[in-house]
């Protein structure tokens, strides 16, 4: 496909301008001088209108999303949401509100209705997770983290705790080490036994230079740890902090709370359980609750309620660890989570849940015949398999199940984690896949291990159906060609 701009046409347009009517006096007073202008004119593609709709019509062509097909990412909760949020959070009133009126003065009056969309956003989420108060500012899942344990820095240092280590199990997801690591931490690996965290070897690491643990329950190997009200009994008794990474909240909505189950900070992804799929990088939101003692670190500034029932920012806070973001987070990405959770309610979050964890389960039970389970065992909202048998007798690997998918129209589940299973396939289908798509990607995965024994080179070359093929993806993740290439 040619790129926008090979299509260019010297003088063509896209659009018609109309004369200008601005003074000339006006436009000389007001252009830039000549030390501030291009020595040069851009160099912008000259394409009609008919050719800028065309190109970026075959560009969507070329992509899959979560509009074009079962699309079963594992750990990203890549589910199809519905379009009202959209509408909603396109809704003049709040699409067109200036970001700085409420702290203009009286301006929050006027701003009203946006300040108690957080307002009883933090409301709801305290609900579904148990917690005491939320920030909505952190901007996506990993900021969350960041500013999860930054609070958790923040409770030891007035506790005047000196505290070095942040615990994470093996199978955690990557950017919780990280998080750790930037916020100072030195990170230390807790092994899994049967797929979940080993409390035994939790106990044997936890010292008085533990800060806290960070958890994902659910994990990221589709399993609930059972252990869990003994593992934050421990972390407790130490005076760590038990912090829950809700990337995979989708399983246990309406059922089970962070907060039940003795954590103590958690961060949402809006983006993945509420509403607004991740493609792409974004846009995200991250917020973090915590429980009530450790309510006074919240970011500021945070939306309060006065004695008349009016909505104001409040930035009074002495101990708070500060900003961690302009504004109020992605304001857009939570009017959606918003919408989204008033229209299901309690039951209907329940339900997602219920339906995510048995879709998971059927497909589990489908495919065990011909695809080893990483762990036999009744699996939440995700499953994980494992195609090392496939490599070791057949020569096929898990991205070679991945590239077939393409060709039998799926997006590839999430391939080689997590760590601890080997040619690791994680599948994670969703609460908004019907059984009959769920069937079809069952049959494709079939096909593709029937294949596995009878032609590994087929899948060797697969895809074959994308416009570019099999492509080195080490060389084009670390030196990507991004821009024309010079005549």
């Amino acid at each position: 496909m040619k790129t926008i701009f090979e299509k260019s046409r010297p003088g063509r347009r896209g659009a018609s301008l109309p004369c200008s009517r601005v003074d000339e006096r006006f436009c000389r007073l007001t252009e830039l001088p000549p030390e501030l202008r291009r020595a040069q004119p851009a160099e912008l593609p000259e394409v009609a209108e008919i050719d800028l709709v065309r190109h970026y019509t075959q560009l969507s062509r070329m992509n899959f999303g979560v509009d074009v097909g079962t699309y079963p990412l594992g750990s990203c909760t890549m589910k199809y949401n519905p379009k009202f949020t959209e509408v909603v959070s396109r809704l003049p009133g709040f699409a067109g509100l200036h970001p700085l009126l409420p702290q203009l003065r009286r301006g929050g009056l006027l701003a009203q209705g946006s300040l108690r969309v957080i307002h009883e956003l933090e409301q709801l989420l305290n609900r579904i997770t148990g917690m005491h108060a939320f920030t909505m500012q952190p901007l996506a899942g990993a900021h969350g983290e960041l500013t999860g344990i930054m609070i958790m820095a923040a409770y030891h240092n007035d506790k005047g705790n000196q505290r070095s280590v942040v615990l994470v199990p093996d199978s955690a997801h990557g950017t919780n080490p990280a998080s750790a690591a930037i916020a100072g931490y030195e990170v230390v690996t807790v092994p899994s036994k049967g797929g979940v965290m080993d409390p035994t070897a939790f106990k044997e690491k936890l010292s008085d230079q533990v800060a806290g643990v960070m958890m994902t329950n659910p994990n990221t190997v589709g399993l609930f740890n059972p252990h869990i009200a003994e593992i934050a009994e421990a972390a407790h008794r130490a005076d760590a902090l038990m912090y829950y990474d809700g990337a995979n909240l989708n399983a246990i909505m309406g059922m089970a709370k962070p907060g039940e189950m003795g954590f103590d900070i958690v961060h949402l992804n809006l983006h993945k359980t509420f509403g607004t799929p991740h493609g792409g990088g974004g846009p995200g939101a991250g917020p973090v609750g915590v429980v009530e003692h450790l309510a006074e670190y919240l970011p500021i500034s945070r939306v309060e309620m006065r004695a008349d029932g009016t909505l104001f920012l409040n930035y009074d806070h002495p101990k708070s660890i500060g900003y961690v973001a302009p504004f109020y987070g992605n304001f857009g990405v939570c009017l959606k989570a918003f919408a989204y959770i008033l229209a299901l309610g309690g039951e209907g979050l329940k339900e997602v849940s219920e339906d995510a964890v048995l879709a998971a389960n059927y497909l589990r039970a489908q495919l065990d015949a011909k695809w080893q389970v990483a762990f036999d065992k009744t699996c939440m909202h995700e499953v994980v398999f494992s195609a090392a048998d496939k490599a070791a007798e057949h020569g096929v690997s898990a991205v070679d199940v991945a590239k077939a998918l393409i060709d039998a129209g799926f997006h590839p589940p999430t391939i080689y984690f997590p760590l601890t299973v080997k040619e690791a396939l994680m599948i994670e289908p969703t609460e908004t896949e019907a059984k009959e798509n769920l069937d079809a990607l069952v049959q494709a995965m079939n096909r593709i291990a029937d294949l596995a024994a009878e032609d590994p080179e087929a899948l060797h070359a697969a895809p074959l159906s994308t416009p570019v093929g099999r492509l080195d993806e080490v060389e084009a993740a670390r030196h990507p060609v991004l821009k024309e290439p010079e005549a």
